[in-house]
């Protein structure tokens, strides 16, 4: 039986993990504020982006497009590169263990093809770098400074490798964010473009907007379709870093409630211990009377 020492010990360490844990969640709750207001400015532009590149798609032969150009087919191998986007920490649930899950099972349901990695976040390259697979693309301690211009790195890493042959599609896993009790792992394929999908984008309701371009509608294609994708990117960098912080949230929310159950089992413990001590010298002290 641990000594009443040992369980004030115990009590102590319990206590000061629960502050722990109570600061993170503070912290966690106040960025998720300010990564939700970033994810509702950006979804307006990646929404309208969408719009002004269908009414592009129907003005240009978009089949001649190198981005738009589809080598994959359902039986043929060929390589495609993977972006897995993860968390540069933990004290997140299962947060990062369910996208490097995504990204497994995508490698195990593509066993014909061969499956290159970007690894973007510390959590999925330490788990992917060690174990042999090959790794095109870095990027890691950036999420505390995120930026527009880290996603455009990305989004030109799978462009350049995409153009030039290297592989034939580009795919990208992360964490979107729905609410802060639940995220949904999501895999995309980045390119090539679905010619489909970009005709059906969302349009808004009412009469639509007809555009005069200046120069051609063709040059233009050319410089929306590479930012259409950059676009594609951040959204998905910020509905991951969001989708962290909510996740990191919960975590330590549950962390600091358990702590409470156990700080009080604990003294429940310690207490009766404490009684039990006193109950069995004033047991010593009657029977050295009765003795006497």
């Amino acid at each position: 039986m641990p000594s009443l020492l040992d369980i004030r010990r115990r009590v102590r360490a319990v206590k000061s993990t629960q502050q722990i844990t109570k600061a993170m969640k503070m912290v966690a709750a106040s960025r998720l504020r300010r990564a939700q207001e970033r994810i509702q400015s950006a979804r307006p532009f990646a929404t309208e982006s969408a719009r002004v590149i269908a009414n592009l798609a129907a003005r240009v032969d978009t089949t001649t497009h190198p981005l738009l150009d589809d080598r994959t087919t359902p039986k043929a191998g060929g390589k495609a590169l993977l972006f897995l986007v993860t968390a540069d920490r933990g004290l997140c649930g299962s947060f990062n263990t369910n996208a490097i899950k995504a990204a497994s099972t995508f490698i195990v349901e593509n066993p014909s093809r061969h499956v290159a990695l970007g690894l973007v976040g510390r959590r999925g390259r330490d788990y992917f770098a060690r174990r042999g697979f090959e790794v095109r693309f870095e990027l890691v301690n950036f999420f505390a400074s995120l930026k527009y211009d880290h996603a455009k790195s990305i989004a030109d890493a799978g462009i350049e490798a995409f153009i030039t042959g290297q592989v034939d599609s580009v795919h990208i896993v992360y964490n979107e964010f729905r609410s802060v009790m639940s995220q949904r792992v999501v895999v995309d394929r980045l390119l090539p473009l679905r010619r489909a999908e970009i005709e059906q984008a969302e349009q808004p309701a009412g009469p639509q907007t007809d555009y005069l371009f200046e120069p051609s509608a063709e040059k233009m294609f050319d410089r929306l379709l590479p930012r259409y994708v950059e676009v594609q990117v951040f959204r998905a960098l910020l509905e991951s870093n969001a989708a962290f912080y909510a996740a990191q949230m919960t975590a330590m929310d549950a962390a600091t409630r358990n702590s409470a159950d156990m700080i009080e089992q604990l003294t429940l413990y310690m207490n009766k211990v404490r009684q039990a001590a006193i109950t069995r010298e004033i047991i010593e002290v009657v029977s050295g009377a009765g003795a006497l």
